[in-house]
């Protein structure tokens, strides 16, 4: 009887907090991508796009397709689970999109100016990034097509696609943070302004993290 006590408790106690950083973060993830479109000003130049595309990318669509799945912050959680995975292959499609577009705004960019590619460490860790997130877009097919692999519970290949989409967030986020540190950036925001827009992915981060890790405890706590 305890143990089924703090079992339900322990929602209640932490369901507030989290619905609020769910919603926070729904604003923080909106407003960053926002700000940063302003400072780029898209289609002003080449290099505007990749700040543009890769802050689209990774702060707004990846975010919001994992806050999808979360109880207490998707827009859409009285809609089936199916629904929620259809609208979370479209923004997903649409986060890699953008991030192949911010890959080749840059690269194009560098090479019409005759500079070396990837040379810094935002610039090697966000081509790390792209690649990471385009294999595993194409690693969860099988989560659509399970008869594609024989021998593979659906139950774990959704632990896998959610471990390795975390991981490929938070190599997102660890990106964008990098990007920040960028002599364009720092070049318009400095102080106060700048600590508060890295704490943007920081924090969307950690709440990423918080979800998915709550999400696969409480399934083994049912479990046993």
């Amino acid at each position: 009887m305890v143990h089924n006590k703090e079992a339900e408790s322990e929602p209640w106690m932490y369901s507030y907090t989290r619905t609020a950083f769910a919603a926070l973060t729904h604003f923080l993830c909106v407003g960053f991508t926002v700000f940063i479109a302003v400072l780029a000003r898209p289609g002003s130049s080449l290099f505007s796009w990749h700040p543009f595309f890769m802050t689209l990318s990774f702060s707004f669509f990846m975010t919001e397709a994992i806050l999808l799945f979360s109880p207490q912050g998707s827009p859409i959680k009285r809609f089936p689970h199916k629904t929620k995975g259809r609208v979370h292959w479209m923004l997903q499609s649409a986060c890699v999109c953008c991030a192949v577009l911010g890959v080749a705004a840059i690269a194009y960019n560098k090479y019409l100016n005759d500079k070396p590619h990837f040379t810094s460490w935002h610039g090697l860790l966000g081509l790390l990034t792209v690649l990471v997130v385009v294999l595993q877009s194409l690693a969860a097919v099988p989560l659509i097509y399970h008869s594609l692999v024989k021998g593979w519970s659906l139950a774990k290949l959704k632990r896998y696609h959610a471990a390795s989409g975390l991981v490929t967030y938070l190599l997102g986020s660890l990106s964008l943070l990098f990007g920040l540190s960028s002599t364009w950036f720092t070049a318009s925001v400095s102080g106060y302004a700048w600590y508060l827009s890295a704490l943007c992915p920081a924090l969307a981060a950690l709440v990423m993290m918080n979800q998915v890790t709550s999400a696969y405890v409480a399934k083994k706590r049912l479990q046993s």
